[in-house]
């Protein structure tokens, strides 16, 4: 085994870590499943043999997929915030989360099929709502906060006003 990161996400899952890991190793780049590690005995959730860990890279990120069982859930207080240069790249990664058994969310957000929140925020829409002209700013912000998947030329047009 190859010596872990210093410092791991470690992500709870109930019984699906290598098929979550999988599916952002073919969606994101720089992203690639590591090692997949099966029970030396049973476990709470598991029985020997099944699927515990799966180490996996998200985007230059190591994590660490652990099937803990159904005890924990993902919620928004931890997401992955993805930053798309534009309005196609936006769209092929929110497609991709959503149209794989996700859910559209505000802002932005949206969960994958397996509850993991991510941020799907275009460069254009960063650069708006901290424009150095606040009333810029907050027109960009207030379209913003209309929109579930961020459109970005309508970003645009509310920062010209």
């Amino acid at each position: 085994m190859t010596t872990p990161a210093k410092n791991t996400v470690c992500l709870w899952y109930d019984g699906s870590a290598e098929d979550a890991a999988r599916f952002y190793a073919a969606t994101f780049p720089d992203s690639f499943v590591g090692a997949v590690h099966r029970a030396p005995g049973d476990f709470p959730s598991g029985k020997t043999g099944d699927v515990l860990t799966v180490w996996f890279t998200i985007m230059g990120i190591p994590c660490l997929g652990l099937n803990g069982g159904p005890a924990f859930k993902h919620n928004e207080a931890f997401s992955f915030q993805v930053a798309t240069a534009d309005q196609a790249e936006t769209d092929r990664y929110w497609s991709a989360i959503v149209g794989n058994g996700g859910q559209e969310s505000a802002c932005g957000w949206c969960k994958d099929k397996w509850g993991l929140s991510w941020q799907i925020t275009p460069l254009a829409l960063t650069e708006a709502i901290t424009d150095p002209d606040p009333a810029a700013a907050k027109r960009a912000f207030d379209a913003m906060m209309t929109m579930r998947k961020i459109d970005i030329a309508a970003i645009e047009a509310a920062r010209r006003g």
